[in-house]
């Protein structure tokens, strides 16, 4: 698949990222069919891909898994937060992972100001949202849903 085709796959999946970002503000869970269909779109779209191209997506997408595994294992990761985003690293084309990077990161801090944004205005605060009640709790969903709807517009202002 050439370059400016690379994305496709990645927004087939913006719905499956709108209902992460929802799913964890709402209940902090990231429902596992979230991931399930996920894989399925790849399964659907990786023959487009390239042999040389998916090979380089499953390699990165094992090592978030196991990374976030771990992470999880340290209680510092959701274990819906590792699924998905080893689910999303099967979208990003290897080619731009360095500035899928740097949107992940701007995306983290993005939804931590979001979350106590909500936290502190009077309407929103007693909310029966967990994402928003949670004590010591971030809904990380919102943060790796943003990265990766955003990514396909970062690719091309750079491009």
């Amino acid at each position: 698949m050439s370059s400016e085709f690379q994305l496709v796959p990645l927004l087939m999946l913006a719905p499956v990222l709108l209902a992460v970002g929802y799913f964890d503000l709402r209940y902090l869970r990231i429902p596992n069919i979230l991931s399930l269909i996920g894989l399925g779109i790849f399964a659907l779209t990786f023959p487009l891909l390239g042999w040389s191209e998916t090979g380089a997506r499953l390699v990165i997408a094992a090592a978030v898994l196991l990374v976030g595994t771990l992470a999880f294992a340290a209680r510092l990761f959701g274990g819906g937060d590792v699924k998905i985003l080893s689910v999303l690293m099967l979208f990003i084309p290897s080619g731009s992972l360095m500035l899928y990077s740097w949107g992940f990161s701007a995306a983290m801090m993005l939804g931590i100001l979001f979350v106590l944004v909500l936290r502190r205005t009077p309407v929103v605060r007693h909310s029966s949202w967990k994402g928003i009640r949670a004590k010591g709790k971030f809904p990380m969903g919102i943060s790796i849903a943003l990265s990766g709807l955003v990514h396909p517009i970062a690719v091309q202002l750079v491009s």
